[in-house]
């Protein structure tokens, strides 16, 4: 199965507990993408890109003229409108497609935003050339994802982990990384904020339905880490976890 249909398959299966999802519906991130766009010279046209459950479109709409939440499953996009509906966000419209081949014209968006998402995609510099595309010249662009650490010891742990647990998995990219790419890209960017998101471990592999022998295996991966590595992690007991998370605002370079 190609990536893009394993992404849509692991998060169709899986929609609506995303939106209940202590992780994801909670945040001061997401108190921030509400201040970043209210900041803004007038109301904006935003773009949410691999939209999950809406949680970035939820936070943005209150002080947007509009959000198109963008995601590869059906199923989520489903929860978003019927989420938005409740919410009386009747600014929020649905569209589906991939990150690496937006169907929209050029400068088509004010901001364009992304939430734990990223770390998904198959090709980010094809779809930071995508995003550079539609953003107005003096739009902006806010990434919010998991960081791997530097470090390529904890970093290696970091992505087995995540890859046992969710097969849709692609990498968590380290804050330089994100740096250079975005830089390539055309994005002077900024490294805004940095905080741990604690991942419940019993939560976080029924919220993928990750198979019992998977779960196993990320237990033993956990427990025979090294110890730098579980401190870094603060692994605890029962298998829970903390692990990195990064805000990211850039422009395209025209505007500075």
């Amino acid at each position: 199965m190609q990536q893009p249909a394993v992404v849509a398959q692991q998060f169709g299966n899986t929609a609506s507990a995303y939106l209940t999802s202590a992780v994801h519906a909670q945040g001061a991130d997401l108190v921030k993408l509400r201040e970043i766009a209210a900041d803004l010279p007038r109301r904006p046209v935003v773009l949410d890109l691999g939209c999950g459950a809406g949680h970035a479109s939820f936070a943005v709409a209150p002080v947007a003229e509009s959000v198109t939440a963008f995601d590869l499953a059906p199923e989520m996009l489903a929860v978003v409108a019927g989420a938005a509906r409740e919410r009386g966000l009747d600014n929020i419209s649905t569209q589906q497609g991939n990150v690496a081949s937006l169907p929209f014209i050029d400068a088509s968006f004010c901001m364009v935003v992304t939430r734990f998402s990223a770390h998904h995609w198959l090709d980010v510099p094809a779809a930071l050339r995508e995003v550079r595309r539609v953003l107005k010249p003096k739009g902006v662009l806010v990434i919010i994802d998991i960081t791997a650490p530097e470090s390529p010891l904890h970093d290696t742990t970091l992505q087995a982990v995540e890859l046992l647990r969710d097969g849709s998995h692609v990498r968590d990219y380290r804050p330089s990384e994100w740096l250079r790419m975005l830089n390539e890209a055309g994005f002077p960017a900024e490294r805004v904020d940095d905080w741990k998101l604690e991942m419940k471990f019993n939560d976080w592999t029924a919220r993928m339905r990750t198979p019992a022998e998977r779960v196993t295996a990320i237990r033993s991966l956990l427990r025979g880490a090294p110890e730098e590595t579980r401190g870094y992690f603060s692994v605890r007991d029962d298998g829970s976890f903390s692990i990195d998370s990064t805000l990211f605002i850039a422009k395209p370079a025209e505007s500075y």
